[in-house]
């Protein structure tokens, strides 16, 4: 289903001139009311009257989730705070959290975009949502919230933990959508068992999957064990949270980014330049609608392509390749560039594995090691080892052929590798301690 046909069906070149519109609006804000962008445009030697094309936002620089804690907290924001409604911010393990402000349009507009998701995913009126994501400053709990209200579905206010509540829920109420992490899903199917429970006979149709990388191999995993369809879903606090873009149900092939509210660009992330359509490098997004906190070519870190075909579901708007990873959680071992997304796709392919791993990544004698462990089926761990050295030795020997590294696997029994109910802890680098 459409949410809004005026908007996600619009011809390009519409689109185009409603996004320069936009774009020159925006930038004459912010040059304005934030000393952060004034500075830096001039520093480029840029006016915001210069732009008189979308090509001419490269000329731009970039902003960065460093310029965020340099301004922390409102530095960044581009309104008093007498207009601000509502605050989040990151969790701030790796230094001060970015903290980003909404006004009350700002939240009236996330609340469309999620509805605009939500339909796109397949949800109406009359699904029961139930709401696994977080809540408090995290952004996924109450931006799928609010969406729901708007486009009129049910949503039960889960937010993370008590798993076992969660299951009890989901079935007691009925619920037909699960909202959480792709880890989190695999998990409740998991414990559901551990309770005698088929979590694939509950009334469940439809997963919003996000906040973490994930492969193809993991999303038809979720759908066999869960009996849904899996949609994956993309946001940033630092850009709006879920909600940015999303995979539409008819295709469940690249998210739809919401061109009409952010331009993207896809850029080298080690030069900046700009790539053209169907290459793959960072995302970099401006908002071209907010107020409390607009972004200027932030850089995301994600790294996906654009999908540029017209897609069956008759959106008008470019789709993003599933994100394959974080230029910054990439792993160098050895001078090897190596993403954990990877290692996922090999170990998926393998049959007896299951998707639970860790990488564990060390410094011995100054040579980098990386050691991967993963879980096996109970049949599987239970065999002899003649059978499990055989397994070990095929899926080094896989990872060696697409990575040109080598690496220790070690197979672990069922359910030894740490659950999150939250976002999935794939690497544990020892070398950074």
């Amino acid at each position: 289903m459409i949410w809004n046909d005026e908007f996600e069906t619009l011809p390009r070149e519409a689109l185009a001139a409603l996004q320069l519109k936009r774009l020159q609006h925006t930038l004459e804000r912010v040059y304005a009311r934030v000393p952060f962008y004034r500075e830096s445009f001039d520093k480029a030697g840029i006016k915001p009257e210069q732009i008189k094309s979308l090509e001419d936002l490269q000329r731009l620089p970039f902003t960065l989730k460093q310029d965020m804690r340099d301004n922390y907290p409102y530095g960044l924001f581009a309104v008093p705070m007498e207009q601000i409604v509502r605050l989040h911010a990151s969790s701030g393990t790796t230094g001060k959290p970015t903290v980003v402000g909404y006004t009350r349009r700002d939240i009236d507009m996330w609340s469309e975009l999620m509805a605009r998701s939500f339909a796109a995913a397949g949800v109406a009126r009359g699904d029961v949502i139930h709401n696994a994501y977080g809540y408090g400053l995290f952004t996924g709990g109450l931006g799928a919230h609010y969406g729901a209200e708007k486009l009129g579905a049910a949503v039960i206010p889960m937010s993370g933990g008590n798993t076992k509540k969660q299951i009890m829920i989901m079935q007691d109420f009925g619920s037909t959508v699960i909202t959480c992490t792709p880890s989190y899903s695999l998990y409740l199917a998991e414990a559901a068992a551990e309770e005698g429970l088929d979590i694939r006979s509950f009334a469940l149709k439809v997963g919003i999957l996000g906040a973490e990388p994930w492969s193809e191999s993991i999303r038809q995993e979720i759908e066999q064990k869960l009996n849904i369809k899996a949609i994956d879903i993309y946001g940033l606090s630092e850009i709006l949270g879920p909600g940015v873009a999303i995979e539409c149900i008819e295709a469940q092939n690249g998210l739809h980014i919401w061109e009409d509210h952010f331009i993207a660009e896809i850029i080298n992330p080690q030069t900046g330049e700009v790539l053209a359509d169907g290459e793959e490098g960072e995302l970099v997004i401006t908002t071209i609608t907010k107020e409390g906190i607009p972004m200027i070519r932030y850089r995301t870190r994600d790294i996906t392509r654009f999908i540029s075909e017209p897609c069956v579901c008759g959106r008008s708007h470019r789709r993003l390749q599933r994100m394959s990873g974080r230029s910054d959680d990439m792993l160098i071992i050895r001078g090897v560039n190596v993403f954990p997304s990877q290692i996922e796709s090999v170990l998926m392919q393998v049959e007896g594995v299951e998707p639970h791993y860790q990488l564990i990544v060390n410094r011995e004698d100054n040579l980098d090691s990386l050691e991967v462990q993963v879980e096996v089926t109970e049949d599987l761990f239970s065999d002899e080892i003649r059978v499990m050295q055989g397994l070990s030795e095929r899926i080094r020997h896989e990872i060696k052929s697409l990575l040109n590294i080598t690496c220790k696997v070690r197979l672990v029994e069922p359910k030894s590798i740490t659950r999150s109910e939250g976002k999935a802890k794939r690497v544990i680098d020892l070398r950074k301690g």
